[in-house]
């Protein structure tokens, strides 16, 4: 799936956008019951003619009433319709909370940085991290256009100076550096600050 936020997402395939909302479909499978005000009479009147004529729905949102005359076979077809619609709400949750986007979510941004802050992570966290670091390399990184890791440490540790477009060749270089990284005493807040001003010095535009 792209790499696009929810909301961009409910654009494309949202029920609004493909007429399934609740008004959208009983403007389809019939008409509103109104009630309206007649100067000539000085009253509401309301219009009578298809009390018990046909079902009637009444929506809790707004208490308007609809007459509803669809055939059986239109209203299974919204069935259908939102059965299908169900079905990718599932597989966009499910995609949303699996492999690296449910540590980092889904990154939208063109051009990145990674600020690596391993904190006082014991040498099998460290490992887990760099795991997780490689998963949305391979996972998310490849899809963007550029990007750039910087450790935090005493001595400030970049994979590249600048951020590097992105190729086949240039996420497996990171992978390996990643790897390549020894565990260490924790860097400090201002370790943590410097590696931060530094990635905002790039043109990166999230950290």
């Amino acid at each position: 799936q792209p790499l696009i936020s929810s909301s961009k997402w409910l654009q494309l395939h949202g029920l609004k956008r493909n007429k399934l909302s609740l008004s959208q479909i009983l403007s389809q499978i019939g008409f509103q019951h109104r009630k309206d005000y007649v100067t000539t009479l000085g009253k509401l009147v309301a219009s009578r003619y298809a009390d018990g004529l046909f079902p009637q729905y009444k929506k809790a949102q707004d208490g308007s009433v609809y007459n509803l005359t669809a055939k059986k076979e239109l209203i299974l077809h919204f069935v259908d319709c939102l059965m299908g619609a169900i079905e990718l709400y599932k597989q966009r949750m499910e995609w949303l909370t699996s492999e690296s986007r449910q540590i980092f979510g889904v990154i939208q941004e063109r051009c990145i940085v990674i600020v690596l802050d391993f904190g006082t992570a014991a040498p099998a966290e460290f490992d887990l991290c760099r795991d997780a670091l490689s998963m949305v390399l391979v996972e998310q990184v490849t899809q963007i256009a550029k990007f750039n890791l910087i450790r935090a440490a005493p001595a400030l540790m970049k994979w590249q100076q600048k951020s590097t477009p992105v190729s086949e060749h240039t996420v497996t270089s990171a992978v390996t550096w990643l790897w390549k990284l020894d565990h260490m005493t924790a860097a400090s807040h201002t370790n943590s600050a410097e590696a931060l001003l530094e990635a905002m010095g790039d043109e990166a535009v999230s950290l």
